[in-house]
């Protein structure tokens, strides 16, 4: 059995052909597109995070407002930029949408995407320390905030408080417990997917990868997550990680499906990102029988216990709730995935 997420770019756009035409059109269908999901049997409802865009930004009210919401589906991130983030505020922050939520925040976290704008964290007040990168600094802030979650006291209390403390050194709060192992990091190479086993992390699968072998993206992405379990065993972890991968999958069942999506080339795309040579993975779309003779081929999907499907936001919330339940029904059974 596989979990099956969404994942959510929240993009919002004011022209006609567009659901979502403002930033509070977008904010509210990623709600009901929760509810509508979990009603359907899916497992996790994820959201993208982009600064200075018309889409999604900051993750933590509208994780609060799914988990007020629902009961059961996992409510998470892919991925959370640690280059914008002070680790303490989002300690605070996601304890408390993981309270809300009862405990079923899924946090993905990296080091970030490619930017609408020039060191867009600098903005925001950050910037690399002397010889750091910015990805250095975002795996710093990583570190921190993954300490933070461990919930172990750090500060010294003040000898005379406003309000009672406990004994001992005080920690963050409130504190969310098991939160520390629902952390994933978002990995574009085999490197990094390492180095987020070794700090105990679970691993999403980026929706691209350095090319660092010039095989599909599927067979780089399924090497990946082998090098991740390895490092993982390797560094003696007691408990067992997730990881997910993310596609494009649309099961062509009416004539809705075909317009939008009939005419899919079904590639790999490659590119150059951030200086880096990349794969993009291709996207489905088929008739049912087949979508399931070309999934049956896809190495990483069959190596991840998590598959999160991207959702064309701007479509709406009755038309993507029904590209899920399409999956749910033709797709996902005849897999083993249900």
């Amino acid at each position: 059995m596989k979990k099956i997420g969404f994942l959510s770019f929240g993009h919002w756009s004011p022209t006609a052909q567009s659901a979502t035409r403002s930033a509070s059109d977008v904010l509210l269908q990623s709600i009901e597109l929760a509810e509508a999901a979990e009603q359907l049997g899916v497992d996790g409802a994820y959201y993208r995070v982009h600064h200075f865009a018309r889409q999604l930004a900051s993750p933590f009210p509208l994780l609060a407002a799914v988990g007020a919401r629902t009961r059961r589906i996992e409510i998470g991130t892919g991925v959370i930029d640690m280059r914008y983030e002070n680790p303490f505020y989002m300690a605070e922050d996601s304890g408390a949408a993981d309270l809300i939520a009862g405990g079923r925040l899924q946090l993905g976290i990296s080091r970030g995407s490619p930017e609408q704008v020039i060191e867009g964290w600098r903005h925001f007040g950050y910037a690399p320390a002397e010889g750091e990168s910015d990805a250095d600094m975002g795996r710093r802030h990583a570190e921190v905030y993954l300490e933070l979650l461990a919930g172990e006291g750090f500060a010294q209390p003040n000898p005379r408080p406003m309000f009672p403390n406990p004994p001992g050194l005080l920690r963050l709060e409130p504190h969310a417990p098991g939160l520390r192992r629902r952390i994933w990091w978002g990995s574009a190479s085999d490197s990094t997917a390492v180095w987020a086993a070794r700090q105990g992390m679970n691993l999403q699968s980026s929706t691209l990868k350095k090319d660092e072998g010039g095989e599909p993206f599927h067979v780089q992405q399924a090497r990946q997550i082998r090098a991740y379990r390895a490092a993982w065993a390797e560094a003696g972890h007691d408990w067992a990680p997730r990881v997910s991968v993310s596609r494009s999958i649309f099961a062509l069942v009416d004539d809705r499906d075909r317009a939008y999506f009939g005419r899919s080339d079904g590639e790999d795309q490659v590119g150059v990102i951030d200086s880096m040579r990349a794969v993009f993975g291709r996207s489905y779309a088929a008739e049912p029988d087949r979508l399931v003779e070309q999934l049956r081929a896809d190495e990483a999907i069959a190596a991840a216990d998590t598959l999160l499907l991207t959702v064309p936001n701007q479509l709406g919330v009755d038309y993507n709730a029904h590209v899920l339940e399409a999956i749910m029904t033709h797709v996902a059974p005849a897999l083993g995935w249900r």
